[in-house]
């Protein structure tokens, strides 16, 4: 009840606040209305020069603390902001990080314990990354080339685990499929090369591109990712289905099969 009480008597500053002629409630103090009044002037502050310069008048833990500021209204979150760049390496990634680790991060008094907190990160890596798959489908590939690779980039340089993806291409090599056939540990994917074709031949796909991870961050093939392109060459070639390429993403870089002449 002391709670709800607080609750009340914070929201009834606020209000006193933005109304003219009203003074803040006797129990709440100076000091406390003083820190509220800065906090609401920092905030409007960034939302300002988000609107007037765009994003890239901000930095990046800034824009964060904009997201945070949805989930926690009355809190300083610039330190939870700034930890958490920190620690997880850029914005990218604390957007994009599994839900478990982001639950109970903590600094201070603000935390992601809410799963409305740590559900409102994940939505916007999730909408990033959707507006850039929007971006290639159905489009043709060799004219949007950079794009899928930051598309492709940004879906699994991050994860912990391998991934191998199939992109899917029509005659005119539009993306017409993008899915993630396997998923594997930190260092292998099982892949079954009938599996790629069976699929291929479902979608009437006349190319497919094959795409993989390697969570260390270097994209550098292994002996076994070149027996397994040269495996499915061999199965797709034989039903008339083109191997554009195999890209292996790692952090920030990647390497093209085609590129390296291991095509």
């Amino acid at each position: 009840m002391a709670g709800r009480k607080r609750a009340k008597r914070s929201g009834d500053a606020e209000e006193a606040q933005e109304l003219p002629g009203l003074e803040p409630p006797a129990d709440v103090s100076a000091e406390e209305a003083h820190h509220e009044a800065h906090h609401k002037g920092h905030r409007q502050r960034l939302y300002t020069r988000f609107l007037d310069g765009g994003p890239d008048a901000l930095q990046d833990y800034e824009l964060l603390e904009m997201i945070l500021f949805a989930v926690n209204p009355r809190r300083d979150v610039k330190p939870l902001a700034k930890a958490l760049i920190r620690d997880f390496g850029d914005l990218w990634s604390v957007v994009n990080a599994p839900p478990p680790r982001l639950r109970g991060y903590c600094v201070g008094e603000v935390s992601l314990a809410s799963d409305k907190a740590v559900a409102t990160l994940r939505a916007v890596g999730a909408a990033a990354l959707r507006g850039m798959r929007q971006r290639v489908m159905d489009r043709p590939v060799l004219a949007n080339w950079q794009s899928l690779l930051d598309y492709c980039t940004a879906a699994m340089a991050h994860q912990p685990t391998e991934q191998f993806r199939l992109l899917f291409l029509d005659r005119k090599n539009k993306l017409i499929a993008d899915e993630v056939q396997q998923t594997g540990t930190v260092d292998h994917t099982p892949v079954y090369p009938r599996e790629v074709v069976r699929r291929a031949l479902e979608l009437s796909a006349s190319a497919i591109i094959l795409v993989h991870n390697h969570p260390s961050g270097d994209p550098t093939p292994s002996r076994a990712d070149v027996e397994m392109t040269k495996e499915i060459l061999r199965a797709a070639h034989s039903l008339g289905i083109a191997v554009h390429d195999h890209v292996i993403v790692g952090k920030g870089k990647h390497v093209s099969f085609k590129a390296q002449g291991l095509l």
